[in-house]
């Protein structure tokens, strides 16, 4: 899937969107740029720079690993969560999305797939948006079993996290 890091405001909607979100929702498939670099400030450039380096990071499992959707945005779901995990099940990305806030409830629990049950994982997010609770290594079993919370809140917003083996 070919996927473009576009304007904002949006021509679809004119919904104003960050360019972190922009960015975290194009990385689930192979990232583009179709946005007009001319009307980017400098600190634009500097978040590209972060979150193109991070896809460099993560490209080969997003573009060949196995996807699993976690949360459906369809029948009206305000959040959207997806997984992709390396085929030697040694690495994973998830990126989820918050559409709106309603009544300052927490986003759900992320219960992952793919990953190997008995390996140990180190799970790293791309901005710290991860519950302060979220251990920094647990086992395949606890992510899938126990699952992820995030500290998501508002309007349109986004995370990004990695798990890789560090014991098998």
């Amino acid at each position: 899937m070919m996927a473009w890091v576009t304007d904002s405001p949006t021509w679809v909607n004119h919904r104003t969107l960050s360019l972190e979100y922009r960015f975290l929702s194009s990385m689930q498939g192979s990232l583009g740029i179709g946005a007009n670099l001319n009307n980017w400030k400098p600190e634009d450039f500097a978040t590209a720079k972060k979150m193109v380096a991070k896809y460099k990071q993560i490209r080969e499992t997003v573009q060949r690993g196995s996807l699993y959707r976690l949360i459906s945005p369809q029948d009206g779901s305000e959040h959207s969560v997806t997984e992709t995990v390396s085929e030697d099940q040694l690495r994973a990305v998830t990126f989820a999305f918050l559409h709106s806030s309603q009544m300052l409830y927490p986003f759900p629990r992320i219960y992952l797939r793919g990953l190997k049950p008995d390996a140990i994982y180190r799970i790293a997010a791309f901005e710290g948006k991860l519950s302060a609770s979220a251990p920094a290594v647990a086992s395949g079993a606890f992510w899938m079993q126990h699952g992820v919370d995030l500290d998501l809140g508002g309007d349109f917003q986004a995370a990004a996290f990695t798990l890789e083996i560090v014991a098998r």
